[in-house]
């Protein structure tokens, strides 16, 4: 029996490149970074091309597998149950990002409840390693001469900007829900929107920062901290942004718009992450320790 004539509720992939090609571009991508910050295969450190062939490549896997997807979902292959599938995918997905952002924010309570234990446990007091390792933290937290960030500023602003892109999502997938297409479409630009203003906003910050990531572990921590979730936003913007072309040419409905749920369900994730990262990394650091 001929394929296209099996009836049934899973969806038997056909044959793809993609996985091949996405595993070849992601050891491009290793060995460019690689060969950017150090230098590898006798090219200097700086060495570009190598790093952007292989961004470039991973940038073409996932238009073209992604494209596909979505073909999938409009020849109705995206059954009820490939699409419980699909939310358990994505909600593992949320789930390993989670964990990610728990080893940063781990790493900055333990150097802000620790520093000093660590410190001392790890060199001996008469080495001159030792004053070395105190002048990374200190001796304090945050570190002498570190000027921590005024929270009620540009962070607290950052704030109720995502805080309002969390509430024009939700109306926009209402909207969507009850085939109001001009209101979701609206109200998922304004959402596109405010992201892009947090990011600006976010670059204004780092340029005013009175630390920068070398010379102290408090800037390492902050800015993997708070660049990384910046990266999430960006992603979760262009995220919307597909989710937003989709919706201007028709590709989606009120029956039909699990691409939209996952990007909601990201931009969710991202507004929450946001808001811990306001409490203990702007908020403590600036009332309790360093102000």
């Amino acid at each position: 029996m001929a394929h296209d004539e099996v009836k049934h509720d899973y969806h038997l992939v056909n044959p793809s490149p993609w996985p091949l090609l996405g595993s070849m571009g992601m050891i491009v991508l290793a060995l460019g970074a690689v060969t950017f910050m150090k230098g590898l295969f006798g090219m200097p450190a700086g060495t570009w091309w190598l790093l952007a062939l292989g961004l470039a490549s991973i940038i073409y896997v996932m238009f073209g597998w992604w494209r596909e997807v979505i073909k999938e979902g409009g020849a109705g292959d995206h059954t009820p149950v490939v699409e419980i599938g699909l939310r358990y995918g994505m909600i593992l997905f949320i789930a390993s990002e989670v964990m990610f952002f728990v080893a940063w924010f781990w790493s900055f309570f333990e150097f802000a409840i620790f520093h000093g234990a660590r410190v001392g446990e790890s060199f001996d007091v008469a080495s001159p390693l030792y004053s070395e390792a105190l002048q990374a933290v200190g001796g304090q937290w945050p570190p002498e001469g570190v000027t921590v960030f005024d929270p009620f500023h540009l962070p607290l602003m950052n704030t109720l900007i995502l805080l309002l892109s969390g509430t024009t999502i939700t109306a926009s997938h209402h909207a969507l829900q009850h085939d109001n297409r001009r209101t979701a479409i609206s109200m998922l630009a304004i959402t596109i929107v405010l992201g892009l203003c947090f990011t600006g906003l976010q670059a204004v910050e780092y340029m005013e920062a009175g630390f920068s990531y070398s010379g102290t572990i408090y800037g390492s921590a902050f800015f993997m901290a708070t660049g990384f979730h910046g990266a999430h936003v960006v992603i979760g913007t262009i995220f919307l942004t597909v989710c937003l072309v989709r919706l201007l040419s028709g590709g989606m409905s009120a029956k039909k718009h699990l691409g939209f749920e996952f990007a909601a369900w990201y931009w969710h994730f991202v507004d929450i992450v946001w808001l811990f990262l306001f409490a203990f990394v702007y908020v403590i650091p600036y009332l309790v320790l360093g102000h």
